[in-house]
Formats: C-alpha cells, structure tokens, sequence
C-alpha cells in the first residue's frame, strides 16, 4: 500500500514527522505533499533539514490568501497529484486549510483518509481551525484521537467507534526524539538569556492579531507581565503578526524582545528553558505540558482541555489584566503533572493500525 502525507504548516511538518521517519524505518511506500500553506519552500527547508526528514515530492506553493481562495488551490494541486499517484491511505493532521483541502480531495476520490490528532474541539465556530477540524473528523475514515477525552467527542457527534483509534500525540514523539538535539542549541546565549529568567510568547491566531484593539490588549499584557517580573519576554514574532503590528501602529512595550521567528531547535531549547509561557497556539500549548513548563493561554478556551485539566495550563483571554493575572498564578506553579498526551511511540502506533487497515481495504 501506498501511503500519502499531506502537510503545509510548519506545526504539520513537527507533527507528522513522526510519520515520516516510521515510513522511512520500515521501507514504506510513501510520498509527501507539501501544500505551502504559510511558507515559502526556502524557508520550510531549514525545518526538514533540522529534523532530518526527506525533502517533500510535491511542492504545491499555493502561498497565504483568503481561506477560500487558498484553499482552492489547494483542491486542485492536491487532486492532480492523488489522481496520478493513487495513494491506499492519505494522513491529514490537525485543523488547517491543508487539512480541510486533503480531507475534502480525498473523500472525494474515494481514498481513506487518516486525521492524525482528530477530536479536538474548541467549540467556537467563528475560529476557521474548529470547522476544518470538524469537517475532516465527518469525512475521515480512521481518527487517530490523542486521548480518551477526544475520543468521547468524536462519539457524542455520532462518529462511529470503530473509526476511532486512541493513539496519544505524534508532538510526543517530536519532542522526545528532538529534545536532546536540541541541548546543543546555542540560542539562550545568543539572546543573551539564562534558563528560568525569561518568559516566551507567541502570537498568530486570527482572532488574537487581526483586531487592533485585541491585540493592543494583548501587547500591554505582555508588557505589564514583563514589568511586574522583571524579566525579558521573547517573542519571535509570526508574520501575520508582524505585518498587522506594522499595519495597526503598535510598537512593543519595554521588555518584549520581539525577534525573527526560530528554528524547531532553538525554539525547543528556548521553550523548554523559559519560566513561563504565553501563547494562543494549540500546539505551544501541548509542547509545554510536555515539557513541564507552565502555560498561560491567550485565549478564551482552548481544544487541548487536559492540559488544563492538568494544572499546565490556564485560560487568560485577551484582556490586559487577565493576562497579568493568570501570568501570577503560574508563575511558581509545580510542574509535577502527567503529560495526558501519550508516550512517545504515537507515529508507529498509526503506522501499524495502518498497516492492518491497509489489508482490511485490500480484501475487500
């Protein structure tokens, strides 16, 4: 059987990494698609190369754009390339446009498709992530959930149980397999950062830097944690991020060391040396709980509810003193939690299911 892995983030690449390098152990048959939904394939270079993965066969370049003008193009790309290769099983992972233009090709076509990370739900539906998650969960044949409690989402939608595999999270994986790469990461001394004495923030969900007045709020947080704690707080700044702060006027406060954005490396390395996060990705967020580094989510809810659950994480919203707030209680938390996310064997866990689905299909 022919395996397909679509991806066209750099969190997909991470994510499906996993995948990737389990195809590439066991001598599978497999190509990769690169949508090219954020990124330029120069840049994404650094990402396979840093994790040591094959460079993508397709490279579709459909670029940034209005979600349903980005996401046609990749209907077409995607389509030309499954026609001609006619993959067994095609992996999607997680809740972007790449996500929801694979789910929806595939379907089509009539190949089973694999959501890798399926179940997550926010249960916001004027987030574009939560309808593409959604749509390629009702679409998918096999959904790989990461926990029990994703599992029981699926089922309550109607989702048949014997479509759901509880697998744990590849970002397990990522992690453990990059961690001890990235030890050698020189990039605290390069900022000029000793581990414990500096937060770091990202910053890039629609709903958080296309509002001025949002991510005003958000700016003034940053800065007021930054104050109140006297330590730096690194933002390695996304570029939807930088190009709606240029658009809106809005400057950092004193204390945010706004930079370039970071390899997975050195972003692991700064990551798993900070004393405190603040972020709005849902990725970030699991990486954390991993890594046991306390969270404070710029968010009014998030689809990773166990880190949560947990004692990782928190809930802060957008509002200035909110964010303070939250920033105080995490602080000195202890981070003595469980990771609820799996143990690091995820990608071949999927591998093998399917495998087997694969001889399921065949004989039928």
């Amino acid at each position: 059987m022919k395996f397909c892995i679509i991806l066209g983030t750099r969190p997909e690449i991470i994510k499906m990494s996993p995948l990737i390098r389990e195809c590439e152990k066991q001598g599978l048959d497999y190509f990769v698609i690169h949508t090219g939904q954020h990124y330029s394939y120069e840049m994404d270079k650094i990402f396979f190369e840093e994790l040591k993965l094959p460079q993508p066969k397709y490279y579709l370049d459909v670029g940034s754009g209005s979600h349903g003008h980005q996401t046609g193009k990749m209907l077409a790309g995607i389509e030309d390339v499954l026609v001609k290769e006619k993959p067994g099983i095609v992996y999607v992972q997680g809740d972007t446009n790449t996500v929801l233009a694979g789910a929806l090709v595939a379907s089509k076509l009539h190949i089973p498709i694999g959501h890798v990370e399926a179940g997550l739900r926010s249960f916001d539906r004027s987030m574009p992530e939560e309808i593409n998650r959604v749509v390629a969960d009702h679409v998918s044949d096999y959904l790989f959930a990461p926990t029990e409690a994703s599992k029981a989402l699926l089922l309550k939608e109607g989702i048949p149980e014997s479509k759901i595999f509880v697998t744990g999270n590849t970002v397990v994986d990522a992690v453990y397999e990059n961690s001890k790469i990235a030890v050698n990461s020189d990039v605290l001394s390069k900022l000029g950062l000793k581990p414990r004495e500096y937060m770091l923030s990202t910053l890039h969900r629609q709903e958080n830097v296309d509002d001025k007045a949002r991510l005003s709020e958000i700016i003034q947080g940053l800065g007021e944690v930054s104050r109140k704690y006297g330590m730096p707080i690194v933002l390695p700044i996304h570029p939807r991020t930088k190009k709606m702060m240029n658009e809106f006027s809005l400057q950092p406060p004193a204390g945010i060391m706004m930079i370039e954005p970071l390899g997975f490396m050195e972003f692991l390395k700064a990551e798993s040396n900070a004393r405190l996060v603040l972020t709005d990705s849902g990725g970030v967020q699991e990486e954390c709980c991993i890594l046991g580094v306390p969270c404070v989510t710029i968010r009014e809810n998030t689809e990773r509810p166990e880190t949560v659950d947990v004692g990782a994480n928190v809930l802060a919203g957008y509002k200035c003193q909110n964010i303070v707030n939250c920033a105080g209680m995490m602080m000195n938390k202890n981070n003595g939690w469980v990771n609820p996310f799996g143990d690091g064997r995820t990608g071949k866990r999927i591998i093998q299911l399917s495998r087997g689905i694969g001889c399921c299909i065949i004989s039928l």
